[in-house]
């Protein structure tokens, strides 16, 4: 009995692996495919036990707002928040798998677009709330690099220590980190790329670090597109599947091989006092067949001040600033006949029962993104009530960023080719 028993449940847990497909490894996909899964998935190690609270989203997202607009406006360290004294909690929301060392460590490191360096969680730490630790004196290739390396001159707030070895401090969310700077072999997929310049992290202090790890894909010189330009050829591309994906079917594809062919796309812009964001120019928003009116100002783009547009994958909620928003909310709650708005969990656009909502479209410089069902409404757990997945941005004065975030992004290719200065767009299914 004890045996057919064990035997049932082994097959079970069998089941369940197969069903989940928690593999990162995609056969049918292309060569150079990272498999992409969101944090709370059941395949994510940093899953959270009780389900995530739209509230408390939406209040980590208000804080990445902060942050993005505080790297966005003039700093004399771009990488250094200007809004001083202000707790701010980034919340990265995708991760891949990363193998670093030789023989290779495998590490599960977040995702951020609109970040430059990557940074690790090493051994011997103080304050690092991860277990999986990486241990440079396993690897034989990996090296510390010296302050008069000329990568040390592009790491944010460089410091020299006694023996000439280079080290950086940096704050990201409510957190800060103190790392060296290091050089070991990289291995994403199948592509294996020697001395990747990173961060071996010393000490953390704070909550609002990714566990283990991040990898930035900002424009910045210590990007992993920059460092891989030779490589990737400054060209990279992301599907991001939806919170409840089961598997690793979303994809970051590194490279301009594979790339759509056919794809719209709007130019990139920039920034010179904060190179890293990828700006685009949002022209006007249509509700229905309606294009909303909205102040020109809410959309133009202004290196000055770091307004504009910008697409972030570690937001969740597309930002508005709040002309934009007002506008935009008013007209699709005018669209929704016999029914009044309602608030939930911070969402200000609400209706139960059934109801026929407008479309939604982003038009950009270009190309017009019109947003299906998913990406535009989010359901409460009962599925009885939707709200539209929209916010303003934080009402102060450094928040002027328009963000297009992750639920608006996802089951969608999104295409960086920096090359050819554009973004590019085309409807995939990749949860």
């Amino acid at each position: 009995m004890r045996t057919s028993l064990l035997f049932l449940f082994i097959s079970l847990l069998i089941l369940k692996s197969e069903s989940l497909n928690c593999n990162e490894n995609n056969p049918q996909g292309h060569p150079s495919d990272l498999r992409v899964f969101h944090i709370d998935s059941p395949c994510s190690p940093f899953k959270q036990p009780n389900t995530v609270s739209w509230e408390s989203t939406l209040l980590k997202d208000k804080a990445r707002l902060q942050y993005l607009s505080s790297l966005a406006v003039v700093a004399k360290r771009p990488s250094v928040p200007i809004a001083s004294g202000r707790a701010i909690v980034q919340s990265p929301t995708y991760i891949v798998r990363a193998n670093i060392g030789t023989p290779a460590q495998p590490m599960l490191v977040a995702l951020d677009t609109s970040n430059d360096a990557a940074w690790i969680p090493c051994t011997g730490c103080v304050g690092c709330a991860s277990s999986v630790l990486f241990d440079p004196s396993k690897s034989s290739s990996s090296r510390t690099l010296q302050c008069d390396a000329p990568q040390c001159k592009q790491a944010p707030n460089p410091t020299c220590s006694v023996s000439k070895s280079c080290g950086f401090n940096m704050t990201y969310g409510g957190s800060a980190i103190e790392a060296s700077l290091t050089q070991d072999t990289l291995t994403l997929a199948t592509d294996a790329i020697p001395s990747y310049t990173f961060g071996c992290i010393s000490k953390a202090t704070g909550t609002s670090l990714p566990a283990q790890g991040l990898m930035g894909l900002g424009r910045g010189p210590l990007s992993l597109i920059s460092q891989t330009q030779s490589l990737y050829m400054s060209t990279f591309s992301y599907c991001l599947p939806n919170s409840k994906s089961n598997n690793f079917s979303g994809s970051l594809r590194l490279g301009p091989k594979y790339q759509p062919v056919r794809i719209k796309s709007t130019p990139l812009l920039k920034n010179p006092r904060r190179s890293s964001l990828y700006y685009v120019n949002l022209v006007g928003i249509r509700v229905g067949n309606k294009i909303v009116d909205i102040p020109t100002s809410a959309l133009a783009f202004d290196p000055a001040t770091g307004a504009g547009t910008i697409f972030d994958s570690g937001t969740v909620f597309t930002r508005l600033v709040e002309p934009a928003y007002v506008a935009v909310r008013n007209e699709f709650r005018r669209r929704i006949k016999n029914a009044n708005a309602t608030s939930l969990g911070g969402f200000d656009t609400c209706y139960s029962g059934s109801v026929v909502y407008p479309s939604v479209t982003f038009m950009f410089a270009g190309m017009n993104v019109t947003l299906p069902p998913d990406n535009l409404l989010i359901h409460s757990s009962s599925g009885s009530t939707s709200c539209l997945a929209m916010a303003a941005a934080p009402n102060n004065v450094n928040s002027v960023l328009n963000v297009i975030a992750s639920m608006q992004q996802q089951n969608h290719r999104v295409l960086i080719d920096l090359p050819n200065s554009r973004l590019g767009i085309s409807r995939e299914t990749c949860t």
